[in-house]
């Protein structure tokens, strides 16, 4: 079964249809720049324009960066205010013309990884967080998703993690890997494991191509560190995953 998955991001909106049997993504990635100023209806349009871009006909999964419940968006840290109440699942539905499944992107991220990546068969509490635009989190405990933790929003130092910790506040202040793991990504996720006592914590997002630069500044925390396996590609597969079960 052929799934089509789009994963919505603060700087890029990318999509690719999914072999939901395997992970595997069997057309390539498509990538369009998040528009400015990113609003429920200007992202609606770039959702459409990769259904059309693969001339899908199928079920559609969406990943949106922050809480989804129920369909209807909650928070929206790195999109516009606007999105809050909105109906992501009517809005998205109209746009493509297709059924969708809307949730959110790290959650999908993570549901991925636990099928197919370095959470495969990982008993206990597993953490996925993602270092992008901003930070999330998927929660599992024994394979189960506790969905929407929001884990990036911490309050450290007066302010949310991510505006330290994420992987574009790295870029904004011109920090090297080791800088910014060992002054900010450490102190974060000292607080999450103390919080959480996970048996494992997986690093996904764009930094996880870069894994080797900064994981080993990681070490002695009390947790496996592990990168993500699939790489900036879990959301896309995990948002297949997500629409391919409804």
């Amino acid at each position: 079964m052929q799934v089509l998955g789009i994963d919505i991001g603060g700087s890029g909106i990318k999509g690719a249809p999914v072999d939901v049997g395997t992970g595997e993504l069997v057309a390539k990635r498509h990538r369009i720049p998040t528009p400015q100023p990113p609003t429920p209806d200007t992202v609606a349009d770039v959702v459409a324009q990769l259904v059309r871009h693969f001339d899908w006909t199928g079920r559609v999964g969406i990943t949106f960066p922050g809480v989804v419940a129920h369909g209807v968006i909650g928070t929206a840290a790195n999109l516009a205010p606007s999105f809050v109440g909105v109906d992501a699942h009517a809005l998205f539905t109209k746009a493509t013309g297709r059924p969708v499944t809307v949730l959110n992107d790290a959650d999908a991220a993570g549901v991925a990884e636990l099928r197919y990546g370095a959470g495969k068969a990982r008993p206990g509490v597993v953490l996925l967080l993602t270092f992008g635009t901003g930070i999330g989190s998927a929660l599992f405990a024994d394979g189960t998703l506790v969905p929407n933790t929001e884990f990036g929003h911490l309050e450290i130092d007066g302010h949310d993690a991510e505006r330290h910790a994420s992987a574009a506040a790295r870029e904004r202040a011109d920090q090297s890997w080791t800088h910014w793991a060992r002054h900010h990504v450490r102190r974060y996720l000292e607080r999450v494991v103390a919080l959480l006592s996970p048996q494992l914590v997986i690093v996904g997002g764009g930094v996880s191509k870069k894994a080797d630069k900064f994981l080993p500044e990681l070490a002695g925390l009390g947790t496996e560190i592990v990168p993500a396996e699939l790489r900036n590609q879990a959301g896309i597969v995990g948002a297949a995953l997500a629409a391919g079960a409804h």
